[in-house]
């Protein structure tokens, strides 16, 4: 497969370079390359810079605030943005709730919810997984009972992602409790600012507080805020799932970790040999960055199929799977590194001078984060089931 592109693409690259070079802040690619975490006003602001450019929702249409590109400008978007280090926290509610609004929305939900995502006055989180349903969604109990002109919900949610900085929440509730589970199931839009809603940290292995525990007792609930008809978010929630699964391959993340993978081996060691010699580590980062070319090639047939009209199918899975693994291979070979290099005694280096090198101290931490990549958006076993199921025909 030929990875060359056309001259206008190769075109817009360059410009996505310029721009990053020239907008993006220092500090906040350096935090972000590292894996420091970055405050919600430090978002916010890089998304005023994107959102002026008319590049923070890139896979927008036109008419609602996005750029219109097709999926090859999108696939080198998200190359380039991870490798100039930009943040991106925001992801519920620009590349899965927009998208799933502009698909189902009515239109008086585009006008009133698409403006204030682009303008960053709401900060949504995505309310799919609870207690007793992580992978197997079609589990989950958090119920919505129809009175009158609204809805009373009642339930919680787990591992709700950027909660505590949300001040909203787009969550499957269940409307019905006989039939099929699928089929009693609905999108609905819930205002977290409000009583009845709590918002309980979870720390990770990683000392990272990035997920939630969401608790909502008796909100009322607008029918207003129903995205779709009723008890049919089984269709909205496998168009979402998409997004967030081939979000999840992390082909731009997954290059910049190569990168500085690449940057660590060119390092002195404590035996005063560059790192990279060291046949056995040589070899084990070849086999990863061979991976990585197959996760591309992969990633290149599907937009291909994408490109010709076909939607995405099952072989988004194995993007889901190998990506998920990779990024977990490549930020433990940065973990040994960093380990090899705190062997250096402290009381031989100049006063002041770190332990560790700047680049590897958060690695230990982005290690640990990174273990959540084949549980999070469909576990890896779930993406194996489909792929026997929709691939192997087992």
């Amino acid at each position: 497969m030929d990875l060359a592109l056309g001259d206008e693409t190769e075109r817009l690259r360059d410009e996505f370079r310029s721009f990053f070079a020239q907008h993006l802040p220092a500090d906040l690619s350096r935090k972000t390359l590292l894996g420091q975490k970055l405050t919600k006003d430090e978002h916010k602001g890089w998304q005023a810079i994107l959102a002026a450019k008319g590049w923070l929702v890139p896979s927008w249409s036109k008419e609602w605030g996005g750029p219109g590109w097709g999926p090859l400008e999108r696939f080198v978007w998200d190359e380039e943005y991870s490798l100039a280090g930009a943040p991106r926290a925001n992801i519920p509610s620009l590349d899965l709730l927009g998208p799933v609004i502009i698909e189902f929305g009515t239109e008086a939900q585009k006008r009133e919810i698409l403006p204030r995502i682009l303008s960053g006055e709401d900060w949504w989180c995505q309310g799919f997984s609870e207690p007793q349903a992580g992978s197997d969604l079609a589990a989950l109990k958090m119920k919505a009972v129809r009175d009158g002109d609204d809805y009373i919900v009642s339930g919680t949610k787990l591992w709700t992602s950027w909660a505590h900085l949300s001040n909203k929440i787009f969550a499957l509730v269940r409307t019905a409790q006989d039939g099929p589970k699928q089929a009693g199931i609905s999108f609905l839009l819930i205002d977290m600012e409000q009583p009845g809603v709590q918002v309980s940290p979870i720390i990770t292995i990683g000392g990272m507080h990035a997920v939630n525990e969401v608790q909502i007792t008796d909100v009322r609930v607008p029918v207003t805020n129903l995205v779709g008809k009723e008890g049919d978010a089984w269709t909205i929630t496998k168009f979402l799932l998409g997004h967030e699964r081939l979000v999840g391959a992390g082909i731009g993340p997954n290059m910049a970790l190569a990168r500085q993978l690449a940057a660590a081996l060119e390092r002195t060691g404590a035996d005063g040999r560059l790192i990279g010699d060291d046949p056995v580590l040589a070899q084990r980062v070849a086999e990863v960055e061979t991976d990585l070319l197959a996760l591309r090639y992969t990633a290149w047939r599907v937009l291909a199929d994408e490109l010709s009209g076909k939607a995405p199918g099952p072989e988004v899975s194995v993007l889901k799977i190998r990506g998920g693994e990779i990024q977990q291979a490549l930020t433990e070979l940065l973990m040994e590194v960093a380990e090899i290099e705190s062997l250096v005694h402290p009381w031989s280096l100049p006063e002041g001078a770190p332990v560790v090198a700047p680049e590897a101290a958060h690695m230990a931490q982005q290690y640990f984060d990174r273990r959540k990549l084949t549980i999070y958006g469909g576990s890896s076993e779930i993406q194996r089931n489909i792929i026997a199921r929709r691939i192997l025909n087992v």
